[in-house]
């Protein structure tokens, strides 16, 4: 019963690494109002994979909005221990500063192997009740992890058709 209890103060994020950049200000927006308002609904956990771009930003956005809502956890589930590699020097930088303010940091794989994403995708998923998204198309990772979200009978809210939000 405890897991499931959990599970139902928990939410996670999914979105595209690229996002449009006259569009950011904006999704950054929606995504304060909306984990506002999942916070007001007993929301208190909030997982994210650690990728660039929407992950980064959810991350960021809870880790702001923890100044109001001291009791508001910011769980990384990342894929694997050399996720950054590749990665430009000054995004690493930012990665490292969001995983030293989580609150948890969990690895679904020790190296990085073809299904170490996916797994996290999964392992985000299944440990929450609610999915916030940025999703604007059919294909890829987040299109996978959202369709896994609707079969596993999650909530979603999609940030691509939020409607405009002043936040609280």
């Amino acid at each position: 019963m405890e897991i499931a209890k959990k599970r139902m103060q928990t939410c996670c994020f999914t979105g595209h690494r690229e996002l449009p950049p006259e569009e950011q200000a904006e999704i950054a927006n929606r995504l304060e109002c909306v984990i506002s308002a999942q916070y007001q609904k007993g929301i208190r956990y909030y997982g994210a994979g650690g990728a660039l771009g929407f992950d980064a930003l959810a991350a960021r956005t809870v880790i702001r909005l923890r100044e109001s809502y001291p009791d508001m956890k910011l769980i990384l589930v990342l894929p694997c221990l050399t996720q950054t590699r590749g990665w430009r020097p000054e995004d690493v930088a930012e990665y490292e500063r969001i995983k030293a303010q989580a609150d948890k940091v969990v690895y679904t794989a020790q190296q990085y192997t073809r299904g170490c994403m996916h797994r996290r995708n999964r392992h985000l998923v299944d440990n929450s009740g609610v999915c916030v998204c940025y999703l604007n198309r059919d294909s890829g990772g987040t299109a996978y992890t959202v369709r896994y979200a609707k079969e596993k009978g999650l909530e979603i809210v999609n940030l691509v058709q939020g409607e405009k939000c002043v936040s609280p």
